[in-house]
């Protein structure tokens, strides 16, 4: 036994309820990214170079963690690349770049 131990972790009692509503909310919010990227490049179907779509998704940019009411929520958005000159970029409405914690957070942190 480690009597110089001067941190205590504590844990949360696991809540299957939350879990359950994390999941979901998770699962819904990457259906909602896929539902965006599949509009923009519908968007652009009609853009072809050497008869290839000219835009097309091409990846993800990394995982990152969203903070929620519900608990953190991790998120992975994909990446949109236009072949031609016409700089097309995917940007997620629903989860722009610069998005750490959602509104019912910021409003409980000052």
């Amino acid at each position: 036994m480690d009597n110089h131990r001067n941190v205590t972790e504590l844990h949360k009692p696991a809540n299957p309820l939350n879990e359950l509503l994390k999941q979901g909310a998770q699962q819904l919010l990457a259906q909602a990214i896929k539902a965006e990227v599949q509009a923009l490049l519908e968007q652009f179907a009609s853009l072809q170079t050497d008869e290839k779509q000219a835009v097309v998704r091409s990846g993800h940019l990394p995982v990152r963690t969203l903070q929620t009411g519900l608990g953190d929520i991790t998120v992975k958005v994909p990446t949109v690349r236009g072949k031609t000159r016409s700089g097309i970029k995917f940007n997620s409405k629903l989860v722009p770049p610069s998005l750490k914690r959602t509104k019912n957070i910021e409003e409980l942190i000052p």
